[in-house]
């Protein structure tokens, strides 16, 4: 464990688990995504919901959403800024079952028309864990370089990726594979030893039956 995992990251308001992890939720959302949001459905779940506006967590998701970090000044006024951007959200409290007590639940819609719904956790210090992407299950806490690989599920896809990232020299050092139906869509989830080029990521995103390639790069808890 890292010092600052025990310390906290530096940021604004009032606590790691509902701010902090809350920014970081949102921007990760984003990153998903992958353009600007112009349209967001927050459902706040357990704690999130019962105490979360006192402690600025929907503030601070919507904060993430506009691609801030936990220790941006601005957070307090995401609202405004927001509003002074055309992004368009509501929140809501949501029941989810076996879900963690500061979980969120975001449907998000891009400016170009891109959508996404994407659930994740706060788990205390400004730590998170991304739960599920579009209705799959997965598990990453964007402690490392994390590839979100959506596909065509058909034989040797695993092999295609794997062996693509081998000869760029990449180590995996974490692999999830999800897939609700057999034979329909699929995605990997690969946490990486290390970074990878975007050359890399072109590379994988142009091999047959893969629908995208998203990289969310690792986000380090700052030194105080």
């Amino acid at each position: 464990m890292n010092i600052f995992d025990i310390i906290g990251p530096v940021m604004i308001g009032p606590s790691s688990s509902h701010t902090a992890g809350a920014a970081r939720i949102g921007k990760v959302c984003r990153e998903i995504l992958g353009e600007e949001v112009v349209k967001a459905e927050i459902g706040f779940c357990g704690s999130f919901a019962k105490t979360g506006k006192g402690h600025g967590t929907d503030k601070a998701i919507v904060a993430g959403l506009l691609g801030m970090n936990p220790d941006d000044e601005r957070l307090a006024d995401s609202f405004d800024i927001a509003k002074e951007r055309g992004l368009q959200w509501s929140i809501s409290e949501i029941n989810l079952s076996r879900a963690h007590p500061n979980t969120a639940k975001l449907k998000l819609t891009g400016k170009n028309g891109k959508q996404c719904a994407v659930q994740g956790s706060s788990i205390g210090g400004g730590n998170i864990i991304i739960t599920n992407v579009n209705e799959m299950e997965t598990s990453f806490n964007g402690g490392a370089d994390t590839l979100i690989i959506p596909h065509k599920d058909i034989s040797g896809m695993i092999a295609s990726v794997t062996s693509q990232m081998a000869f760029a020299g990449i180590n995996i050092g974490n692999f999830k594979l999800n897939r609700p139906h057999k034979g329909f869509q699929a995605v990997m989830t690969m946490e990486i030893d290390g970074t990878i080029s975007d050359d890399a990521v072109a590379h994988l995103a142009a091999l047959p039956h893969i629908d995208s390639v998203v990289l969310l790069r690792a986000h380090k808890n700052e030194e105080v």
